[in-house]
């Protein structure tokens, strides 16, 4: 115990006398730890927030009635339920123990701001539905004027207007998807909050919204009750129970709540949430990287100083314990100060986000125990697991140690690394190219990416000495000798320059692989249209999101009957269950979607679909065993099921998507209908120019949607890419400027171990200006050498991560030269930038205490 207390004393006295030793390794825990916290807090308060604003909205309802069947596919995180009938209504009012009952419908509705822009269009929902006049019923609350009371009139929610532009009184236009125009005669808030985050809202009159958002009235989403006094919420579900009909059921007005506030924040969140504690991760992985080389280097420096005490009787467990606590002390002091740095940024980002178009809502930051926890405790743990090799090599130093003159890490790379090395890294590759050539496995190529990283660490030492080498070859000829020293500098100790150098190459593989993913996608959408896409301009619904309300099915028929105009094709989008289970439908004119479309290769017909036809791609074709000829059972959200004949098989589902059917074949069972695309090609000798100008000036009638060309449909569709990178970019930046600040640290306490050379070489005439120029290109060395081996990386994972989730599709791989080169080159001016301050310091050294420093 004595023991233990001494080493404790000796180690708080060091850390006395040695805090900038460790201000690295502070900055690195508090920011990986911050970030942690405020993603953490941020999740917290958004869920919380959340559900306060729907249990607030939603309070008045008892119990919702609604179909029961409902039908998901892949993608979507709410499915398409069947509709019920309004007359329904009147019997469930007349059922003991209900108070009032009302229609409640929705649908798609895209509003149309003061520029003439669509509000909203390009991610959140877009909603349209009926107005509610109980207002315990409707979860929208009057805020300024009045409900809708006759034709045309709507009432939209505040955030909306505010977002469009818009006041009350204004007309504007309406995409259900037919334009309609409409009046503001209200503004609406919900759950006290301008709305529900960034969907928009617009309300109308019960009439309107069956004409516009129904196939045919008397139908509704979902049917709001509210029970009389006394009667709870499962009693009001037990007594409408018996009067509803087969197909239709009741869930009480809690559990329908929840599932909305699942479906509009818990799919948000979670996406959310897991891309920030993914990032988080690599921050932290980035920041272990620089403690475990600064704790490194500490140790070596202090070789002497354990040699002494073990001299003196020390046990190598009272070394070890020394340095441990060290690590514990700075580890629990940043951690602290990374847990109310992260607060702050939940803060701050609570404040920020309104600003950038992405709303909090209303509330005070929520902080669970969770949030603080977790945090501390994997700050300690990361900082003390960097710290533990270099302790227990410090608790191995030898009492001999003390008569050495020279404490200067040199250790070199090993023959048993680099064949250790290249076993792992054999073997990961073999993993890799097994999973995704081979096997359609993904867990082993991810396998095989972890140990490919792994290599890369072991192998770091060994390709030090050649990288260094080949990329300082130039320095001598452009520098002189302040180029050679710098060279022959970074070569001093392999191991520490490939440790300082992994934490950069780990930001920069991370960036390079979205970089290489993101351009495969683009390159993907790009040859998928130029191969799929036969037309001459496209007219598009929003790509991004789940934003805007498509196209209406008049405007295809509207552009074919121009003269400029051979073909115009619209696709549609419906649902069903194809033998039970949840597929996409498009819905078109088939016969005229092999003129528009390259299909590849057609078994059959697409002539002579009529309303009982299907058209399948050979790929699912393939997997459901289905050719020409071949039944197919389809069942839809009205309930109804019917049998379909495979009456054709097509190469290319690209855009065409796996099932085909006509519109006579929807029509009885459609919801609300509209196009996601219309194909369009010209007469013969019609130009480009012509051509869209006629088209636009008949699709400003429809709504004003956007009329492209081929290459600005594929740009305007891999739209959301760009954006991803974007957040990558941001979010990478925190681990970057981490590596950044490992490099720093390690040079400034390479410089202090190499005090007394630094001393000679300025006795011997080397100026300050190249003496700066040398701990510069050093720096340079070392990023440039961890910027090579992360491109490499992260070029190599890229085509993993491509191969790995292309499955079944045709995924172009792509390597962007321009992109990659101006990584490559922000990381390099990266460490010029962190080799400043170092070479400052090293330039104010007094030369006569510098050659006597021991």
């Amino acid at each position: 115990m004595n023991g233990t207390r001494a080493s404790v004393r000796l180690s708080i006295s060091s850390l006395r006398a040695h805090k900038r030793r460790f201000a690295g390794t502070f900055v690195a825990v508090l920011l990986g730890v911050a970030f942690l916290t405020g993603t953490l807090v941020m999740g917290d308060t958004l869920r919380a927030s959340f559900d306060t604003m729907f249990t607030d909205a939603n309070a008045g309802t008892d119990a919702v009635v609604r179909g029961t069947d409902v039908i998901t596919v892949a993608g979507e995180t709410r499915g398409t339920r069947q509709p019920v009938s309004t007359a329904l209504v009147k019997r469930i009012e007349r059922t003991p123990g209900v108070a009032a009952a009302a229609p409640d419908i929705q649908g798609a509705g895209q509003l149309i701001g003061a520029d003439g822009k669509p509000v909203g269009g390009q991610g959140p929902p877009t909603l349209a539905g009926n107005w509610i006049d109980d207002p315990e019923l409707n979860p929208y609350r009057l805020a300024t004027g009045r409900a809708p009371a006759a034709p045309g009139e709507v009432v939209v929610n505040r955030g909306t207007a505010d977002r469009g532009g818009l006041r009350i009184g204004d007309t504007t236009v309406l995409r259900t998807p037919e334009p309609v125009h409409v009046r503001i005669v209200g503004l609406a808030t919900f759950g006290g909050q301008d709305g529900m985050g960034q969907v928009t809202y617009t309300a109308m009159t019960q009439a309107d919204a069956e004409k516009y958002l129904t196939p045919k009235p008397g139908q509704a989403s979902a049917i709001q009750v509210r029970a009389g006094p006394g009667t709870g919420q499962r009693e009001l579900v037990d007594a409408l129970r018996p009067v509803l009909p087969k197909g239709v059921e009741a869930v009480t007005g809690q559990a329908a709540a929840a599932e909305n506030r699942d479906m509009i924040s818990g799919a948000f969140l979670g996406l959310f949430t897991t891309l920030l504690l993914v990032f988080s991760g690599i921050v932290l992985l980035v920041a272990t990287f620089s403690i475990h080389n600064t704790f490194a280097i500490v140790v070596a420096q202090r070789t002497r100083e354990n040699a002494l005490l073990r001299a003196l009787g020390a046990a190598r467990r009272q070394v070890v314990v020394a340095t441990l606590v060290e690590a514990t002390a700075v580890a629990v002091i940043a951690s602290a100060a990374g847990l109310a740095g992260g607060i702050g940024i939940a803060a701050g980002l609570q404040a920020l986000f309104p600003a950038a178009g992405f709303p909090f809502p209303d509330g005070s930051l929520v902080i669970g125990p969770l949030s603080l926890v977790l945090p501390l405790a994997v700050g300690v743990l990361v900082c003390l697991g960097s710290a533990l090799l270099p302790a227990v090599r410090a608790g191995r130093t030898a009492p001999l140690a003390a008569l050495r003159e020279s404490a200067v890490d040199d250790s070199g790379a090993s023959r048993t690394r680099a064949v250790t090395g290249l076993v792992l890294l054999s073997a990961s590759v073999g993993a890799i190219l097994g999973g995704t050539l081979a096997t359609s496995s993904v867990w082993l190529p991810a396998l095989g990416a972890v140990a490919a990283l792994a290599a890369f660490v072991i192998l770091g030492p060994v390709a030090a000495t050649y990288a260094v080498r080949t990329l300082g070859a130039p320095l001598g000829r452009l520098r002189g000798v302040t180029g050679g020293l710098a060279r022959r500098n970074a070569l001093r100790s392999p191991r520490r320059t490939a440790s300082t150098a992994t934490a950069l190459m780990i930001g920069v593989a991370v960036v390079s692989l979205f970089t290489v993913f993101g351009a495969s996608l683009k390159a993907t959408m790009n040859r998928t249209v130029d191969r799929s896409f036969a037309g001459d301009v496209a007219i598009s619904a929003p790509a991004l999101g789940a934003g805007g309300s498509g196209l209406s099915p008049r405007l295809a028929p509207a552009v074919g009957r121009l003269p400029q105009v051979a073909t115009a094709v619209g696709l549609g989008k419906g649902v069903a269950e194809v033998d039970g289970a949840g597929r996409a439908l498009t819905v078109t004119d088939p016969a005229a979607l092999g003129r528009v479309f390259d299909l590849g290769r057609v078994d059959g017909s697409l002539t002579g679909l009529g309303t009982n036809g299907i058209a399948v791609s050979a790929a699912e074709a393939a997997e459901r065993g289905l050719r020409p000829g071949s039944p197919v059972r389809l069942t839809f959200t009205d309930g109804a099921r019917q049998e379909f004949t495979v009456r054709a098989v097509y190469d290319r589902p690209e855009l065409a998507g796996d099932y085909v059917i006509t519109r006579r074949a929807w029509a009885p069972h459609r919801a609300q209908d509209s196009d996601s695309l219309i194909a369009v090609s010209f007469a013969p000798g019609v130009s480009t120019a012509d051509g869209r100008a006629a088209v636009a000036r008949t699709a400003a009638a429809y709504g004003n949607p956007d009329v492209q060309t081929r290459g600005e449909y594929a740009k305007s569709s891999a739209g959301a890419i760009d954006m991803m990178l974007t957040l990558v970019y941001a979010l990478l930046a925190l681990a970057v400027l981490i590596a950044l600040l490992g490099i720093a640290n390690t040079l400034t306490l390479a410089l202090h171990e190499r005090t007394r050379e630094l001393g000679l070489l300025r006795a011997v005439g080397q100026t300050r200006s190249q003496l700066r120029s040398m701990v510069r290109w050093e720096s340079v060395l070392v990023a440039a050498f961890g910027t090579a081996g992360g491109l490499l990386l992260g070029g190599f994972l890229g085509w993993v991560l491509v191969e790995a989730s292309a499955g079944d599709t045709a995924v172009a791989f792509d390597l962007p030269p321009l992109r990659l080169l101006a990584v490559a080159l922000v990381g390099i001016a990266a460490g010029a930038l962190a080799g400043l301050r170092p070479a400052r310091r090293a330039a104010r050294l007094d030369v006569l205490r510098a050659i006597a420093a021991q």
